[in-house]
């Protein structure tokens, strides 16, 4: 690059970046934007995946871990085993798989050994909706007790491990 009046060659490349850089960081209303950062709403996004990609990362070390340390199945009684068997075919959990709250409340079905129907509220659209309309909320985990004429929708994983220790494992 020639030398132009009197500007040293640093000076001149300066110059030529800075003309470059005008053009690309000029905003819609014609003021200046700094070019360090990228805009707010691309930050923004980075963000939410890196926290989704981190959810979705400890929610499969939640699933991994509760496998690895699952409980062993309580030892009834063929006739005591299927008399539970009866009586939790009128439960069902509604629950979401990588939930740590919903993980405890499994924990609780496997070490009772009850055969509770799962309903995956997360990635089924008919289990959610049900979730929603007949329990009133969407909120996870969520037993439904069917008694006859009576469905009774226990929230909250402290209770319904309650609700279960009281009822089952005698």
């Amino acid at each position: 690059m020639p030398q132009q009046s009197g500007l040293n060659r640093t000076e001149i490349v300066l110059a030529w970046r800075a003309r470059q850089l005008d053009g690309l960081v000029r905003a819609e209303s014609g003021k200046l934007r700094a070019c360090l950062f990228p805009p707010v709403h691309l930050m923004r996004e980075s963000l939410f995946m890196l926290l989704k990609a981190l959810r979705v990362g400890l929610g499969q070390l939640i699933i991994f871990l509760s496998f690895i340390t699952r409980p062993s199945k309580m030892k009834r009684a063929p006739e005591a085993q299927a008399s539970v068997d009866q009586a939790a075919a009128q439960l069902s959990l509604y629950q979401f798989n990588a939930c740590p709250f919903c993980v405890k409340t499994r924990r609780t079905l496997r070490r009772l050994n009850l055969p509770v129907a799962l309903r995956d509220a997360k990635n089924n659209p008919e289990a959610r909706q049900a979730l929603l309309e007949q329990g009133g909320k969407i909120q996870v985990p969520c037993l439904r007790i069917d008694e006859g004429e009576q469905t009774t929708w226990l929230y909250e994983s402290k209770a319904i491990n309650s609700y279960l220790e009281q009822r089952f494992a005698a």
